[in-house]
Formats: structure tokens, C-alpha cells, sequence
């Protein structure tokens, strides 16, 4: 019989989950980042949720801080930094962060894949490829959109660039302060970090959520997406132009 221990990384990563209306699916997503290898912070951010999505998270294990009303995804992950930078209660070494979607279900479990280049100083930012594919109706003029402007503002071109799955380092996420606005704060973070010499890498994955229909309140979703991801690059451009006049 062997006596080999399995390498157990030690604790490294905290998890922070943005969380709107997802009572239904958020439980399942925390109890499966709670075994991820070198885990052991988990913060869901509810994000003015109506539901019991702060609840579920609290019954599954995770530390729930909640907004009185909907402030949007980078407020949410700007609250959630700032939650794991107090529990971590002074801690040498700051935790690599993680931000993960809160209706990945069990498929959350994949991301072990984006939290190992990150721990092995491989990169500083790691982003998600789903390798399993799932229709979102009408995302494809906000992606070109997205990827257009990326590769305009740095020469990188991304595979998936919104998706929102990502671990990076406290010192690259702190370098990307203040995050660009709601649903633009993935371009933001991808172009700001990529401009500061950081290394940015994006990770097969096979993880899932729940696909976007095609009704009004998702055609509505896609247009705040859209106006937000054009303000996000339309300020960077700017700024990258007053620095060439510099």
C-alpha cells in the first residue's frame, strides 16, 4: 500500500459570487466550489436579489454580504473583494481571487483549471473558454463588439471575452481599480491589466450556465451589456489616447 499524501495546496484562493435572483441555483454552485483544492473563503455578494438567493448561499456554506438594491456586477465584485480582504484578517499573503457566475451548478467544479496557472505563477489573470457551448441568443453583436475593442486596445484577441469566470492575483485585480462599469467590467479588466504588462491567459473549461432566452427582459439584458461593454472601451480608447500625447 502506498504511503504517498496527496498534495493538498495549501489555502489560497477566495471565491467571490456575484448574486442576483438565483435562490434556485446559487446553493448548488457554492457547495461545489467548497471542494475546490486550496479554497477556503467563499463570499456570494446579493446583489438586491428578491428571493432567497441570500438564504440558499448561507445554508450552503458561504459568507453573504447583501446589497440593499441592485448596484451591478462590478459593484458586486468590488464589495466582494473588500469582504475577503477583512476575513482574511491580516493574513501575510492576500488570497488569489476567483469570480465565478452563481448558476454554474456543479460544473463550478472546473475551475479548478483557472485557479492552478494562477497559483503556479503562470498568470495573473485566467479566464474561462467553456468548452461545452450553449446558445445565447443575440450575444454575437456584443462579443464582436468586445473582441473588436480588445484587440484594438492591446493587439489580443479573446476567444470568449465576457466571460465572467476568472481568478487573478489581489495585485492584478487591485491594478484594474476602479472597475469599469456593470457589464462592462470584464473588457475593462482584460484591457487594463493587458495594457499594465500584466499576463493574461484564457483556460478550456468545461463549465455551464443557464443559457439566455430571447423575451424582452433578455433583449433588455443584452442591450445594458452592449452600452455597457461600448462605455467601458470608449473611455480605455480615450485614455489610451491622452497617454500617446503624453
Amino acid at each position: 500500500m502506498s504511503d504517498l499524501v496527496p498534495d493538498v495546496p495549501t489555502p489560497d484562493t477566495a471565491v467571490i459570487i456575484p448574486a442576483k435572483d438565483e435562490g434556485d441555483r446559487v446553493g448548488v454552485t457554492v457547495s461545489a466550489v467548497r471542494q475546490l483544492p486550496g479554497v477556503d473563503l467563499v463570499v456570494v455578494v446579493d446583489d438586491g436579489s428578491a428571493d432567497q438567493t441570500g438564504r440558499a448561499a448561507r445554508a450552503a456554506g458561504a459568507s453573504v454580504v447583501r446589497h440593499s438594491r441592485n448596484r451591478g456586477k462590478a459593484a458586486a465584485m468590488e464589495t466582494g473583494a473588500e469582504a475577503v480582504r477583512l476575513l482574511e484578517d491580516g493574513r501575510d499573503v492576500p488570497h488569489n481571487l476567483l469570480f465565478l457566475d452563481a448558476d454554474l451548478g456543479e460544473t463550478a467544479l472546473a475551475a479548478a483549471a483557472l485557479i492552478a496557472p494562477v497559483r503556479a505563477g503562470e498568470a495573473d489573470m485566467t479566464i474561462a473558454v467553456f468548452t461545452t457551448r450553449v446558445k445565447l441568443g443575440g450575444h454575437g453583436i456584443v462579443v464582436k463588439v468586445a473582441t473588436e475593442g480588445i484587440k484594438r486596445a492591446t493587439g489580443w484577441e479573446p476567444a470568449q471575452p465576457l466571460n465572467g469566470q476568472r481568478c487573478l492575483t489581489r495585485a492584478a485585480f487591485e491594478a484594474a481599480r476602479p472597475l469599469a462599469h456593470g457589464f462592462g467590467v470584464e473588457v475593462g479588466l482584460t484591457v487594463d491589466l493587458l495594457r499594465k504588462g500584466f499576463r493574461v491567459i484564457e483556460v478550456p473549461v468545461d463549465m455551464a450556465h443557464r443559457a439566455t432566452g430571447t423575451d424582452w427582459r433578455a433583449q433588455l439584458h443584452r442591450a445594458k451589456q452592449l452600452r455597457d461593454v461600448s462605455l467601458a472601451l470608449a473611455a480605455r480608447e480615450l485614455s489610451g489616447l491622452r497617454t500617446s500625447k503624453a
